[in-house]
């Protein structure tokens, strides 16, 4: 069995200035042996907001969200996550600010050996939480996610959909201010992918988290703009351009409106290592530049 690690030191996160962006990138460089990859990446995410990177495979979505978790080092440019200088941090203070973050990847990155309440519990293990504590907030994570049966189960066990759904119990069990999610409806069918999508709705629009997400789906970040979770209703309602809700009854909309915030919710298409496009979904929807008309039409 695998055994958590000695916990690295956390870092003080009071650091964080209010309404101050809880990332911070500008004019970031990364380059390769085949060539530069991001060609000065300049970008800020609000506390809250959830920023949807689009782009062609190789444009540096998931490279974009390594640099950010101090992953990997940028080789020009500054990088600030949550009030800390990530250049300027330690590998033993990059361990501790790693702890106070979610990850969710397109595999699910699960481990086979673990059941599933041992993985959503592996973080908590390394933090030394005691064990009744650790027993009832895996227990609350996986009913967040709808997989409480699923408890004594192996990941060989279980779907791909399902799967994905353990690693976002796991992302949020601790309750991270800031999760990446790494093209969390990959290789799913359409259903599945919207129950994804519910679930990040609900991580954001239930418990504040402010999202990185990297993804080739179109439909991800219209739906994410689109809708809101109602902890009222505890369902899906859209969301008008007018920032208005219609709640959804069924298959049938209820006829009232009642005004809610507008979706925290922005995308990012990357070309060729550059920012392209930063906006709203419906705007790059309603653009008439050829490149993101064209984009748009090739994505799944």
């Amino acid at each position: 069995m695998l055994r958590p690690s000695r916990p690295a030191p956390v870092l003080d996160m009071n650091t964080i200035v209010p309404g101050q962006p809880l990332i911070e990138f500008k004019d970031v460089h990364i380059g390769f042996d085949e060539g530069e990859v991001l060609r000065g990446v300049s970008f800020d995410v609000s506390p809250g907001e959830t920023k949807v990177f689009l782009g062609e495979s190789g444009s540096g979505k998931t490279l974009i969200m390594k640099l950010a978790a101090g992953l990997l080092p940028a080789d020009g440019g500054r990088i600030w996550v949550m009030g800390h200088n990530i250049e300027e941090m330690t590998e033993n203070e990059l361990l501790g600010f790693r702890r106070r973050l979610g990850f969710v990847f397109q595999e699910g990155a699960l481990f086979d050996s673990l059941t599933v309440a041992e993985n959503v519990a592996f973080r908590l293990r390394e933090e030394n939480v005691p064990d009744p504590e650790v027993d009832e907030r895996v227990r609350e994570a996986l009913k967040f996610v709808e997989l409480e049966a699923a408890l004594d189960k192996y990941p060989a066990e279980l779907s791909g959909g399902m799967r994905r759904r353990v690693s976002i119990a796991r992302a949020l069990v601790d309750k991270p201010p800031l999760v990446f999610y790494d093209s969390p409806t990959a290789g799913l069918d359409p259903v599945t992918s919207q129950t994804i999508i519910t679930l990040i709705l609900r991580g954001r629009d239930l418990q504040g988290v402010t999202s990185l997400l990297a993804t080739h789906r179109v439909q991800d970040a219209f739906g994410l703009a689109h809708f809101r979770f109602d902890k009222d209703r505890n369902r899906v309602v859209s969301v008008d351009g007018n920032g208005a809700r219609r709640a959804e009854v069924g298959h049938e909309q209820a006829p009232e409106l009642v005004a809610v915030a507008a979706s925290p919710t922005n995308v990012i298409v990357l070309r060729e290592g550059k920012v392209y496009f930063e906006g709203s979904a419906e705007s790059v929807l309603h653009s008439s530049d050829e490149y993101l008309k064209k984009f748009l039409a090739s994505a799944e």
